[in-house]
């Protein structure tokens, strides 16, 4: 592995349409970047056995997924040519409409951007070791199933 340092993705609850816009505005002075690739996820309101979810609430096993993250970043680097990636996943309770995860690409051209960030949007999902309990209406609970 390399001695790039292990970088944090984990924000405290939500993440905010302005720290979304702030990290896009701080790319505009990067002329040699022609495409950014941008995944939003957010919270929806699924109806489960009658019931809906008005949260999912993130715990993660922080070591490790911040050292599986780095490991996936740097294969993701090697494997197409970026300028940017950035990563940030929610901890903690997110409400229904509210943005849990947001992965940013950059590249001289628009289809590396594109193919890293979905690459990178499926083995966050698949590897890394965070999980969601959906916090229905009526207070009640279950841990999420990743599809």
């Amino acid at each position: 592995m390399s001695e790039k340092k292990i970088k944090n993705i984990f924000i405290n609850g939500p993440i905010s349409a302005d720290f979304i816009a702030k990290s896009i505005a701080n790319h505009s002075s990067k002329t040699d970047i022609g495409g950014h690739s941008i995944f939003l996820g957010q919270i929806r309101q699924d109806q489960i056995d009658g019931k809906s979810i008005s949260a999912i609430e993130y715990t993660a096993f922080e070591e490790l997924a911040l050292t599986k993250m780095h490991e996936i970043r740097e294969k993701i680097f090697d494997k197409y040519p970026l300028s940017c990636l950035h990563i940030h996943h929610s901890l903690g309770k997110i409400n229904i409409g509210e943005i849990c995860l947001f992965v940013f690409t950059s590249s001289k051209h628009r289809k590396p951007a594109i193919d890293a960030c979905n690459e990178l949007v499926e083995r966050i999902k698949t590897e890394l070791p965070i999980w969601g309990k959906e916090i229905f209406a009526d207070d009640t609970h279950q841990w999420k199933e990743n599809s």
